[in-house]
């Protein structure tokens, strides 16, 4: 049986993003990833209950707050409890997420500020699944899922 990778529903074409948009993954990766996983996809903002679209959100002061000021920590936190369900229930010791995401960040995050700037650290659901021993990786780092 494949090795269990949670992956960011986004990257498999899913209309999640904030914008209503995807961040499909080449062709080429998704094959090569698939015939080695079994991709179990989540979208962290949207198992929060966030709409599609949405306002952009950065992770500021320990919390998760949108552009217009909004605190949507509360929904970034019920989205990584899902993605830790989906790690427990099947068995994910990897996740693939997307880079700078405030709940999927891996090693850099946006700051807060709403400027492109980015800062050392985590997503929400990121955080949490580190803490927990998943493995983590960004499209950035992906083909090491693959080495």
């Amino acid at each position: 049986m494949k090795e269990a990778l949670l992956i960011s529903a986004c990257f498999l074409g899913r209309r999640c993003k904030y914008d209503g948009g995807s961040n499909l993954l080449p062709r080429e990766l998704l094959e090569r990833l698939r015939a080695r996983y079994r991709l179990i996809p989540v979208c962290p903002e949207t198992a929060g209950h966030l709409p599609v679209p949405r306002e952009p959100s950065e992770r500021r002061n320990g919390g998760v707050y949108g552009r217009d000021g909004a605190d949507v920590t509360a929904q970034y936190e019920r989205g990584a409890q899902t993605a830790l369900a989906l790690c427990e229930r099947f068995g994910c010791r990897k996740a693939l997420l997307k880079d700078r995401s405030p709940s999927c960040g891996v090693g850099a995050v946006y700051d807060g500020t709403f400027s492109h700037t980015t800062v050392p650290g985590d997503g929400w659901t990121a955080e949490q699944l580190r803490a927990r021993g998943v493995a983590l990786y960004g499209e950035s780092t992906a083909e090491a899922l693959l080495a």
